[in-house]
């Protein structure tokens, strides 16, 4: 039997990149997976056509995490159709990078609206449908919330929010044995920053990686979220884990 079996996930921004390996490893596992996306239905379709073709079950959720109607909706949609979730990743976020002096008004309330308030409304929802049994709660957080780059003044300290509220929110769910860990990936190569990736900055960065001196990929971060999903990770909880290929 598969680790996941019987369990119903919900992965948010899983439309594309980091999400949407998640999503696939957790489906491969066994659980039936609600493909959360904001704007890119085409995205999510495909990895629930992709989820479907190997024997899953899937279904594309629309819903903007930041706004508390969507977050209803969403848990709903994904009970009426997969049955009464367990697993909450929240993996929906914003990244921009550039000069302090030039963060406006609105570049500051998208980043914590989409990156802290958002993982703040789905927990809130999800444990109001965990099972009596309890559930996981899976942050996506990054290196940098704890080892920022210049010009990641705004994406790092909203990232360290989520790894502190993580951490509260381990020690006040933990007596619903409900689970809450992080995940912290490192430089890794997804459809939003191809042009990093390509460029020699960024190749100078992956040559530091002491394994393999590359990006880490979807595939590399997804079964660490897997993990930490399933019972094997049963007596962990208000812990961070950088899957970085080393980088910290």
């Amino acid at each position: 039997m598969n680790k996941l079996t019987g369990k119903v996930a919900v992965v948010t921004g899983a439309s594309k990149g980091i999400g949407a390996g998640i999503a696939k490893a957790l489906a491969a596992e066994g659980a039936a997976v609600a493909v959360n996306y904001a704007s890119s239905r085409e995205g999510a379709d495909r990895v629930v056509t992709e989820i479907t073709a190997n024997g899953g079950k899937a279904v594309a959720i629309q819903g903007d995490m930041s706004k508390a109607a969507d977050v209803k909706r969403l848990f709903a949609e994904t009970k009426t159709a997969l049955g009464t979730p367990n697993i909450l990743v929240n993996n929906a976020g914003i990244f921009e990078f550039g000069p302090f002096e030039e963060v406006s008004e609105e570049q500051f309330h998208q980043h914590y609206n989409i990156n802290v308030l958002g993982p703040i409304l789905t927990t809130q929802e999800a444990v109001k449908y965990f099972p009596a049994e309890g559930g996981s709660v899976i942050n996506i957080s990054t290196i940098a919330s704890i080892n920022p780059v210049p010009y990641s003044m705004l994406y790092a300290s909203s990232k360290a929010a989520v790894d502190t509220m993580s951490m509260a929110l381990a020690k006040e769910l933990g007596p619903r044995n409900i689970r809450v860990n992080m995940v912290a990936p490192g430089f890794t190569d997804t459809e939003g920053n191809k042009a990093f990736v390509g460029s020699e900055i960024g190749q100078n960065l992956a040559a530091t990686t002491p394994l393999g001196g590359r990006f880490g990929k979807p595939e590399d971060i997804a079964p660490v979220v897997v993990f930490l999903a399933s019972d094997d990770a049963a007596w962990l909880t208000g812990e961070r884990i950088s899957a970085s290929g080393g980088v910290h």
